[in-house]
């Protein structure tokens, strides 16, 4: 569950193409129409047709300037990434060639202006690649990514135009900028100089090389991830191996198999955490142990989707690129600029919350075997078994069955009755389905949002279904970024794996897919509130390890009860979920919190023990590198595996998290803190939003993080709420 970089100026010059899960190509024909108004064949004997004009090379006419999804081809994304890179160094080039004394209009107001084309290509692509994918755009991903790098680093190792940035960083004292401006002169010139504006030439050429080496080696785990992910699917042959699954799940998974051609089978297509939804159901433990070693294993198989090799050569270029930064690794060279700022501060933050964590884990191992035991059965608790038993306890200890809670969670109504009345409770947004807006897939809504003055504030996409072709995991991005410089608004969509119902079937989803749709839209609400003059600056365009405080604290409003009587209604009646059940699901949101908290630190840590390598390491060994760093930060727990393994870490490898996951749990602290601010001062009311929204939500990356953190709870972030929020404390 993250949020996608938006790709304005400060993403498009350090961009790689490689943009979130894991997902795999599908036939052309899963697009919208997409392509279908390209021109026919001209009649024999009459006038040539007229030649097509690539849609993506100029500003969108439609509302928002939304991408015309319903004009765009895949041949499209290749011409125009090489025209709008062309584009962009011309205009860069003519900045850094100005015979004129830099100014910042001159300099940085003309930098901010540059690169549209380029990033409306960008923005796009990263939509159909990461949520609709095909083996057409999988290539042109492959094939820009090192073209893409090379450009970034001609625009941030071009010295001339490094001269007059650092010139007037010089003199900065004297310019008289507004705070926005001041922030965004300090913000150009120590990005240039975190990538390397400062080397030598000869250097310069040696950067130039890791960074093309990186962004291939990037492309490639994609890919392979992509490829990987749907071969590791559990296809299934007879029915009753599917017991302890729903009708409607089983209906799902007869689907999938159809869509695959498999006639007579059923198919559960793998998520992208190691742990996936059915082992909480399936009563068949030899069927659970497959499925979960198909995730565990799925890009460990020897094959050309096996990803170990790429990774362990990509954490060697990255440490390689830092030693030549004059950084000690990796993770040094990326945390200067994030909240945390050091490796140091983010071990000592992470390793003081594994002794709890692991010690609550234990004893939840503990209770699930002797549950096991007093079953009759004898084996030893497994990483297949936990979800299915822990489910058995969760029912016992508080007579709580997920299938009981999913007929009050239709996907559509926690839609529009939670998230979007949450949004308006807080801070007065409405919400309009548009049905004329062009979709890249038929299972995609739109709708304009609307400010508490009713006034157009931008358009929300929300795709929530899995596909074969769909990358893993959540997200948020932006189709169109929110700038006063640029006269744009935002045009943000977030992105689900929940599995599609049958059709006929109703959408219902498990409490976790509800807590996700409240998250993603938490990055939405980051974005929509954007009032930035300067792209760069803009939403959701702040350090990794803030960008998910405002997506996880919207997490909250998810079982906020004015909320949650809203929206969990049965879907057949209308009823409310009765009191006694809410009563349970709220008792037992701290159940299995060891299990929980455990996997994201293995995972945290994991990405850290990858990028702490130095430069002078040997290539590692992935299978022995990932056990010894498990084992060295107490955390190689057979029964409690991390959520990611390195060899399908997507986060890390692919999508611009690397020595960055630990943010999530940095985040926690922060949205927890926040909350615990709501709950002191009153709760959900208009004021309470606005003052979040005024003082957070609109900020974008104006300021110190930090200090504007403070400035909203009135002292430094504590650990405290989260440690009782997770029942650690």
């Amino acid at each position: 569950m993250y949020s996608m970089r938006t790709i304005t100026l400060a993403a498009a010059i350090a961009a790689v193409v490689a943009v979130t899960g894991c997902s795999q190509s599908s036939s052309p024909s899963d697009k919208a129409a997409a392509g279908s108004q390209a021109s026919a064949p001209a009649p024999t004997g009459s006038a040539p047709a007229k030649t097509r004009e690539n849609p993506l090379l100029t500003k969108s006419d439609l509302p928002f300037q939304a991408p015309p999804f319903d004009k765009i081809k895949d041949s499209d994304f290749a011409p125009a990434f090489e025209q709008g890179m062309k584009e962009q160094l011309a205009e860069v080039q003519k900045i850094a060639d100005n015979p004129a004394k830099p100014t910042f209009d001159n300099t940085l107001v003309a930098m901010e202006k540059s690169g549209q084309t380029l990033n409306r290509v960008q923005m796009d692509f990263n939509a159909l690649f990461s949520a609709n994918s095909d083996d057409a755009l999988s290539k042109v991903n492959e094939d820009m990514a090192p073209k893409l790098a090379a450009h970034s680093d001609a625009i941030y190792l071009n010295d001339k135009l490094f001269q007059r940035i650092q010139t007037l960083y010089n003199e900065r004292d004297s310019l008289k900028l507004d705070p926005e401006s001041e922030r965004l002169l300090e913000w150009y010139y120590n990005d240039f100089v975190h990538h390397g504006a400062k080397l030598s030439d000869a250097d310069k050429v040696k950067l130039k090389s890791l960074n093309e080496q990186a962004s291939k080696l990037e492309s490639q785990f994609v890919n392979k991830l992509l490829a990987a992910t749907k071969a590791g699917a559990l296809v299934v042959d007879d029915k009753s191996k599917l017991d302890g699954l729903s009708k409607g799940e089983i209906a799902a998974a007869a689907q999938a198999a159809k869509a695959r051609g498999l006639t007579g089978k059923w198919v559960l297509p793998l998520q992208n955490t190691t742990q996936q939804p059915a082992l909480a159901e399936l009563t068949n433990r030899d069927v659970r142990h497959q499925l979960f070693e198909n995730s565990y294993m799925r890009t460990e198989k020897g094959g050309p989707n096996d990803t170990r090799k790429t990774i362990a050569e990509l954490a060697k270029v990255r440490a390689e690129k830092a030693k030549l930064l004059g950084y000690p690794n990796f993770a040094a060279w990326k945390l200067e600029d994030q909240m945390a700022k050091t490796p140091d501060a983010v071990l000592k933050f992470v390793r003081a919350l594994v002794p709890p964590t692991m010690a609550k884990a234990r004893h939840e191992a503990g209770e699930l075997q002797s549950m096991i035991d007093k079953s009759g059965k004898h084996f030893k608790l497994q990483a297949w078994d936990w979800e299915f038993y822990a489910e058995k306890l969760r029912k016992a200890k508080y007579d709580l069955d997920q299938n009981q809670v999913k007929p009050y969670f239709e996907v559509d109504n926690v839609l529009k009755n939670g998230v979007f009345y949450a949004a308006h409770e807080l801070y007065g947004l409405t919400f309009k389905e548009r049905k004329d807006i062009p979709v890249y897939n038929p299972d995609v809504k739109v709708f304009e949002v609307f400010d508490k003055d009713g006034k157009p504030l931008g358009l929300f996409y929300a795709d929530y279904f899995k596909r074969d072709n769909k990358q893993g995991g959540a997200w948020m991005d932006n189709l169109v970024g929110q700038s006063k410089l640029l006269g744009t608004k935002p045009v943000i969509y977030n992105v689900c794996n929940f599995t599609k119902p049958a059709p006929g079937q109703p959408a219902l989803i498990s409490w976790d897919d509800v807590t996700t749709m409240f998250h993603e839209f938490g990055h939405a609400l980051h974005g929509f509130f954007a009032s930035q003059q300067y792209p760069s600056l803009s939403g959701t365009n702040v350090a990794r390890d803030f960008v998910e405080f405002p997506s996880q604290f919207n997490e909250h409003w998810a079982s906020y009860p004015q909320v949650f009587n809203h929206y969990a209604k049965n879907y057949k009646t209308g009823e409310p979920m009765p009191k006694e059940l809410v009563a349970k699901l709220h008792k037992a949101a701290k159940f299995n919190q060891g299990y929980a908290l455990g996997e994201l630190l293995s995972a945290s840590l994991l990405d850290m023990s990858w990028h702490m390598i130095p430069a002078d390491a040997p290539l590692k060994d992935v299978d022995k590198f990932e056990a010894q760093a498990l084992k060295d930060n107490h955390t190689d727990l057979s029964y409690l595996p991390p959520r990611y393994r390195s060899s399908y870490f997507m986060h890390i490898w692919g999508n611009g998290y690397s020595a960055g996951y630990y943010a999530y749990l940095w985040t926690e602290m922060l949205d927890d803190d926040a909350y615990q601010w709501f709950e002191n001062h009153g709760g959900m009311t208009r004021a309470n939003g606005q003052r979040f929204r005024d003082m957070i939500l609109s900020r974008g990356n104006t300021e110190d993080l930090g200090k504007m953190f403070r400035d909203f709870y009135g002292k430094d972030p504590e650990v405290g709420p989260m440690l009782k929020d997770r029942g650690l404390k």
